[in-house]
Order: C-alpha cells, then sequence, then structure tokens
C-alpha cells in the first residue's frame, strides 16, 4: 500500500524512522496561514500580501475589495486601525520599521474606481427570517453586510440618528472625514436593512419577545469610567466625561472648551480628547497618565501627534484632588508615583515621596477607561454574567447563553478596536446562520485556501520578488498651524500613488510559499548557498529543540514553526526555519531540480455565505 506524504504524491512506505520532527502537513490550511503574519495576525485575516501587489500595480478597485470583503471599512480603518497586523510584519525583523499596512490600505480607498457595482445586492427575494441588531455600530454593521444579501431581514436599532457607532461618535473627524464613514455606512445601508435610527433599546426582554429568530448585540461600551476624588461634584460643570465629550463634539453640540485644558488617562480616547481641546479653544493643554510613557496604551503613533501638536505627557502622576471656588474648577493636585515590580514582574504604583503637584486649568476631561453598561438586559431571561458583569460569551461563535443571543465587539470583550468589532461580526454572522438553519454553531466551516505555483518560466515568477532596501515611508501631514485651527480638517493626507508604490515595494511577499519536493531533490547544498538568511539545513532529524539548536542559523523563536520534510534516499530532512525566511525565491532560482516552488498561498476564512442554505 502506498502513503501519501507531506509534498501530497503517493509514495512507498517509508521505513522506520527514529524519533524526530513529523513532516509538515502543509495541506493544513493554518500552517502557510501561520507563515502569513500579517494576515495571521490581523483579527479579519486580510490577505496583506496580495492587496499590496495590486497597489503596486496601480490596481486600486481590486485591492480594495478584498480589503473590503474581509474588513468590511478599509478607507475607516486605512485612517484609525490599530494595525495589529503592522508588529506582525516579517519587515521588521530585518529592518526597524514593518510595511505601512495600514496606510497602503487608504490607498486602495482613496484611489479606487467607483466600486457600487461590484458590491452585493439587496436580496431579491426574503428568507423569512429576522435578525435584530443592537447598535449600528462596525460589529452590528457587518453582520447585516454578510446577512442581508443572503435573504435575512435585519432590524438595526441605535440611539444616534446615524449609523457608524463609536466610529462616529468618539472618532474625530480630523482623523476620520465624514465623508469617508457616510461611504462605507452607505454600502451597508444600501443592502436596505430596516433602520430604527433615535430608538433606543431600553428592554432585551422585550426585543425577544418580538418576531425575531435572533438577537445581535453590538452597542459596544457605552459607559466612560469616572474618577471618585475630592472635589469631583462640586467642580462638575468643567470636568467632562472623555467619550461623552467627543460624542458632543461630533454632533455640533459641544463648540468650545477653556484655555487651559488637562486630559486625564493614557489610551486613544485621551489622545483624540487633547488633540480634539487644541482645535476648540484649548491653548494650554496637558495629558496626564498615572503609568510611565512606555506602559500608555495609545497606540505609538497617537502618542507622536499630539506632542507634535504641541501637547505634552506628564507621567506618573496621580490624581488627589480636584480644586474649586465658589464650586467653580481651578485646577488638580496629583501626588507623584513609582513604579516598583516584585520577583514576578508585577508593578504596583508606590509613593515617590515628593511634593503634591497642582496644574491649574479651567476644564478636565476624564478619559481613564471604558466599561460596558447593560442595564436594560434583565437578568432572568436566561442569559448569564460574569462576576464583572459581562455576558457569558463563546469566543468563537460569539453566542450567549440565550442560544437566541448573540455578541460583538466591544459588548462581548469589553474595549478593543473597529477591527475586532468586524472580526467578531463575521463570526456572529456565521453563527446566526447556521442557528437559523438549524446546524449546529460550534461547527464552523473549513476557510477557502487555494495555493498555486507562480512559475512562468524555469526561474521567472509572476511576481517581483526584488527586495527594495528603503526604510519605512512618512505618510504626508497636512500643515499643523492651518489643521489646529479646524476640527474637521484631515490631518493625514496619505500616500500619493508614487510613495504608495515605493511603499508597497517594501512588502516581502511572504504570502509566496516556499514549498519543497523531497523526491526532487538531489541534496546539492544550492539552495543552502545562496540562502540570505542561513534558514534552510540538510541535517540527520531529531526532536524538536535539538533539532533548532542543529540548524545552520540556530531557529530561537518557537512561535514560528519549522517546515519539515519526509526523510530523503541519504536519511536526512530538509529543515527551514519559518521565522526568518525573506521569501525571497533565491532557493527555486538555484536549485537545478525544481525541488523549490514559489506558490501563492491565499486564504479567505469561512462567512456566513460560504454555508448558507
Amino acid at each position: 500500500m502506498s502513503s501519501v506524504s507531506a509534498e501530497g504524491r503517493a509514495s512507498t512506505p517509508a521505513p522506520a524512522r527514529r524519533a524526530g520532527m513529523a513532516p509538515t502537513d502543509i495541506a493544513n490550511p493554518n500552517y502557510f496561514h501561520k507563515v502569513v503574519d500579517c494576515q495571521w495576525a490581523c483579527p479579519a485575516h486580510t490577505p496583506v500580501p496580495e492587496y499590496i501587489r495590486l497597489i503596486a500595480a496601480g490596481r486600486y478597485s481590486d485591492a480594495y475589495m478584498i480589503n473590503w470583503h474581509s474588513n468590511v471599512f478599509p478607507g475607516v480603518l486605512g485612517r484609525t486601525c490599530d494595525r495589529p497586523c503592522e508588529p506582525a510584519c516579517r519587515r521588521g525583523r530585518v529592518e526597524d520599521e514593518p510595511v505601512a499596512i495600514c496606510r497602503l490600505k487608504r490607498v486602495a480607498a482613496d484611489s479606487k474606481d467607483d466600486i457600487r457595482d461590484r458590491l452585493p445586492k439587496p436580496a431579491a427575494q426574503k428568507n423569512g427570517k429576522r435578525i435584530a441588531l443592537i447598535g449600528a455600530g462596525p460589529a452590528s454593521l457587518t453582520v447585516a453586510r454578510d446577512l442581508l444579501p443572503l435573504g435575512y431581514t435585519c432590524v438595526i436599532y441605535d440611539a444616534d440618528p446615524f449609523a457608524g457607532g463609536m466610529m462616529r461618535t468618539q472618532i474625530p473627524k480630523f482623523r476620520l472625514p465624514e465623508r469617508v464613514l457616510d461611504e462605507e455606512c452607505g454600502y451597508i445601508l444600501g443592502l436596505e436593512p430596516e433602520t430604527r435610527f433615535g430608538q433606543k433599546v431600553e428592554s432585551l426582554k422585550a426585543i425577544l419577545a418580538e418576531d425575531y429568530d435572533a438577537v445581535f448585540v453590538g452597542c459596544g461600551a457605552p459607559r466612560g469610567r469616572d474618577l471618585d476624588v475630592p472635589g469631583r461634584k462640586e467642580a462638575a460643570e468643567h470636568i467632562h466625561i472623555g467619550i461623552d465629550w467627543l460624542a458632543s463634539v461630533s454632533f455640533g453640540h459641544t463648540t468650545k472648551i477653556g484655555k487651559r485644558v488637562v486630559v486625564l488617562g493614557g489610551g486613544n480616547t485621551a489622545m483624540d480628547c487633547c488633540r480634539t481641546s487644541r482645535r476648540l479653544g484649548g491653548e494650554k493643554v496637558d495629558v496626564v497618565v498615572r503609568s510611565g510613557f512606555a506602559e500608555m496604551k495609545a497606540s505609538p503613533w497617537e502618542k507622536e501627534d499630539a506632542m507634535h501638536e504641541d501637547i505634552p505627557i506628564h507621567n506618573f502622576l496621580v490624581p488627589l484632588e480636584f480644586t474649586h471656588e465658589g464650586g467653580k474648577l481651578t485646577g488638580i493636585t496629583f501626588e507623584k508615583v513609582k513604579a516598583e515590580y516584585d520577583a514576578k514582574g508585577r508593578r504596583k504604583l508606590i509613593p515617590a515621596g515628593e511634593p503634591p503637584v497642582h496644574m491649574e486649568c479651567d476644564d478636565v476631561l476624564v478619559a481613564v477607561g471604558q466599561e460596558n453598561a447593560f442595564p436594560w438586559i434583565e437578568r432572568d431571561i436566561g442569559l448569564e454574567f460574569d462576576e464583572w458583569e459581562m455576558p457569558k460569551v463563546d469566543p468563537t461563535t460569539m453566542q450567549s447563553t440565550h442560544s437566541k443571543v448573540f455578541f460583538g465587539g466591544d459588548a462581548a470583550f469589553g474595549p478593543k478596536n473597529i477591527i475586532w468589532a468586524v472580526a467578531h461580526g463575521h463570526e456572529a454572522a456565521l453563527s446566526i446562520d447556521l442557528y437559523c438553519n438549524g446546524q449546529d454553531v460550534t461547527v464552523r466551516p473549513s476557510p477557502l485556501v487555494n495555493i498555486l505555483s507562480q512559475k512562468m518560466g524555469i526561474h521567472e515568477w509572476s511576481y517581483d520578488n526584488d527586495v527594495s532596501l528603503d526604510l519605512r515611508f512618512k505618510v504626508p501631514h497636512a500643515p499643523k498651524e492651518l489643521t489646529l485651527k479646524d476640527v474637521n480638517m484631515e490631518v493625514e493626507l496619505g500616500f500619493n500613488r508614487e510613495l504608495a508604490f515605493k511603499e508597497a515595494q517594501r512588502c516581502l511577499n511572504c504570502d509566496i510559499e516556499t514549498v519543497f519536493e523531497k523526491n526532487l531533490c538531489i541534496e546539492c547544498d544550492a539552495c543552502v548557498d545562496i540562502c540570505p538568511m542561513d534558514c534552510i539545513t540538510f541535517t540527520p532529524n531529531a526532536a524538536e529543540n535539538d533539532l533548532r539548536a542543529l540548524l545552520t542559523a540556530p531557529a530561537q523563536n518557537p512561535t514560528q514553526d519549522l517546515y519539515v520534510s519526509d526523510a530523503m534516499k541519504t536519511g536526512n530532512i530538509m529543515v527551514k526555519d519559518e521565522d526568518v525566511c525573506l521569501h525571497c525565491g533565491l532557493c527555486a532560482e538555484r536549485c537545478p531540480t525544481g525541488a523549490w516552488d514559489m506558490k501563492k498561498f491565499y486564504l479567505e476564512t469561512a462567512k456566513a455565505h460560504t454555508c448558507s442554505r
């Protein structure tokens, strides 16, 4: 009887092998997916290298559509994403900065043609299933986008008059212009959901009593945390909760602030608050954080943008008291603290033993975190909450302990970011589709995967495999003297097409996989000699830890796999360290027998339409 090798070809039974690593199963869709580090790290698993190549080729609409199918809001996310893909980028392993993946996404959005004829159309026939969506933010809109073309009736509730949720109320227009948000929300509203905007849901029990087959809760984390320190009540008129204040600015209810402003908090909301304050009349705006600068939750680029606008960040200060006179805020007194670490590396803030610090101010914005608020969800409907008053939600299916109710976005697991909300929305839509068709929501369909050879000749490829030596290009900004005068003027200008092409060339094409066929290999070591990263080794097999140490360049990152072949005629195996491979294709170009091939791996995660009946 023949067997199937890791390379997918029939082979005669191999002789008994001494203990060592098993051959890599490259048919497992997660194997090469994990090697495409940027896509693996993206919660929505956007095929990043594919759309970057399309941008380099000037195919902006095609690049946009690849993004739209995965992350739903390319124009929004190209400006505001927290970029989990970029720390994972393989380029960051060979130089200081990764590819500007996020800002290239914006290029596709800004440079595309009219793509409306490429979008799904409203369902010609309804399937009889009705879904309630609580909140009109990114999670709910993603659910609607996935379910509406399948014939579901989606009814979207939101207390605000427009779609967008926190994208509209908490992200300033100088970061996210309203036209971009309106366009991408409009693509989903064009699928004709029923909208109940301006209608706040006061009772989940009442929603469940209506004729809905499933309910999705995507209402975000709507309550900003307050500070209970002396003087808070007395000076309340000039102390504002950050997210509420940003929403008031967004809808035009707030148009000015005092000349001296203190923002409390170190997250992205605090950065939005301080930068918005500068545009509404704040001449002296200070950010005060209880932690150190490096420990702040704000993204590095958010901190840089704030400091570029002349906003100082003060660290290791804890508010002791809001000072006031006759009910009018005069400032804040802080205690200076320092970090102390125990034997396990846990941090504790202790008094520094220095005199208190007093900062005079006219207004304070409190941006010390957000929390969920579910007073409208009754506790007697079979929906369980944990000790933190968060709903118990399955992290894979997004289903709660009430089989008909699903959660996503910040409402599910607390505040994160838009891309996580989109990922939750896709998973919840898939679960709702399964649930409404009487199927097991825990049985998830496999992703759609293609892996195709890129050979155009003996040693020619269908993609450009030259490695650019350029460092990361800077995104141009509008002049500060103009942007600080207009709360609606976008600060980042984005890459033009020339800069976008140059930045796209920095991508290492890590989805073009080096695939090895051991039956063609003659162990001439040509690939070993040419490899610029010393990541290929021919060696006797061994246990993984031993094998990692035996390689030409020891493989020191156990979170990334080794690509291991079956035994060859000599008894050796081929081992490639996926962690440092540049996917440059030199091994395949040098190989005299074609044992190495460059194959493009493309993965699209399963969505509701994958399994719909």
